[in-house]
């Protein structure tokens, strides 16, 4: 089943690595090298959550680059790394993985349940409403956790899923 999400804290040989992929087979063989490790210290699963979560912490939109920074970096920027339409590989650099865990920490389940009902349209998915609300909270926690590991660690982040 697709759409699930993933969030890597990497390090910087294999942000190296991504970047010099040339194309998008080439992207994705290292991005299945970093997936197949899965090093449970430095990852977070978010399931399909990502596409509410996206949404909240930015402009109910589902693009690139869409609202305030740094939280439109959490998931879906700044840098778009696979060019075809079938996967998202997203690379946040080590320094603005410091902005995104410093721009996460403050944030509570209030102010959370507040954007998603007034920011993340009620169309986005048939699952919208109060059990969605929970499920993209609890998600989103174990996120801003890993992002601030990834800070602490000067790694950067790479989230993925595949469409």
């Amino acid at each position: 089943m697709g759409c699930r999400g993933v969030f890597f804290a990497v390090t910087g040989e294999q942000v190296a690595a991504l970047l010099a992929a040339d194309d998008d087979e080439t992207l994705m063989s290292v991005v299945e090298e970093i997936e197949e490790a899965w090093d449970a210290d430095n990852l977070a699963e978010c399931d399909k959550s990502w596409d509410a979560m996206h949404r909240a912490l930015t402009d109910g939109q589902l693009g690139y680059g869409n609202g305030p920074y740094p939280l439109n970096c959490c998931v879906l920027g700044p840098k778009q790394l696979h060019e075809g339409d079938d996967y998202i590989v997203s690379l946040v650099n080590a320094e603005q993985v410091q902005d995104v865990a410093a721009a996460l920490k403050p944030l509570g389940e209030e102010w959370f349940r507040h954007r998603y009902r007034t920011i993340v349209p009620k169309d986005y998915a048939p699952e919208y409403g109060d059990q969605d609300m929970e499920y993209t909270w609890e998600y989103l926690q174990a996120v801003g956790e890993l992002y601030r590991k990834a800070a602490s660690a000067g790694r950067a982040m790479v989230f993925t899923v595949d469409q």
